[in-house]
């Protein structure tokens, strides 16, 4: 029991993913149906369905935007700041900061990770890896979203009797772009109304807030 308190925010978080990918499968076979019913054509199993790439396309279309937001989060907050968010460093002190501080090198503990203690790319590596892996997946969900968005935009095509269009054309294609940034904007607004919001408000014992009493003005405080 004590294992699973100390990893209950990951497992929980885990586990609500795979309810709501499940009930979006469900939900969104069903809504293909009505469609091809209406279309006139014939209803598909769930399991075409979800290895379909009208499935695929709307999985990743919004996975990228949220390794999106995590990917500029994680880069902007080195160098940005707003006064009074506990999302923001202190004003004063944007930058890499000083290896003492990130406990690197000759600062580093005796329990702190050993390529903490290396020097060069390794360094520069380690220093970079959770903002370089957010931007990898990003990339990767996004090619996805491209490859999945082109064949299921091509399914359309071919319904209509229209020619289908190559990868590269999809690129430049609204489908495309319509989905990506109707996806970005809303992760976006979300970064931001969080970074402004907690200045104001609390929600006491979350470690995304202030301590409830604490000046609207301090910065970089969290609970």
């Amino acid at each position: 029991m004590r294992r699973l308190r100390d990893h209950s925010l990951g497992l929980v978080f885990g586990l609500l993913f795979l309810i709501v990918l499940v009930g979006q499968a469900l939900s969104g076979h069903a809504d293909f149906n009505q469609q091809q019913l209406t279309d006139g054509l014939e209803p598909i199993s769930l399991a075409r369905y979800v290895t379909s790439a009208s499935f695929a396309v709307d999985v990743a279309e919004n996975w990228q935007s949220e390794y999106l937001q995590f990917f500029l989060y994680i880069f902007l907050t080195v160098w940005l700041v707003q006064r009074g968010s506990p999302e923001s460093k202190p004003v004063g002190e944007e930058g890499l900061e000083s290896d003492q501080k990130q406990k690197i090198g000759p600062y580093a503990d005796d329990d702190s990770p050993a390529w903490a203690r290396a020097r060069g790319i390794r360094l520069w590596l380690f220093g970079n890896s959770l903002g370089l892996t957010m931007g990898l997946i990003f990339v990767a969900c996004w090619l996805a979203q491209s490859i999945a968005g082109v064949a299921a935009y091509n399914e359309r095509q071919l319904a209509d009797l229209e020619d289908p269009i190559s990868w590269a054309q999809y690129l430049r294609a609204p489908d495309f772009w319509n989905r990506t940034l109707q996806n970005w904007q809303s992760e976006l607004l979300a970064v931001a109304s969080m970074a402004i919001l907690s200045i104001y408000l609390r929600q006491r014992g979350s470690p995304q807030s202030k301590p409830v009493g604490t000046a609207h003005t301090a910065t970089g405080v969290e609970g």
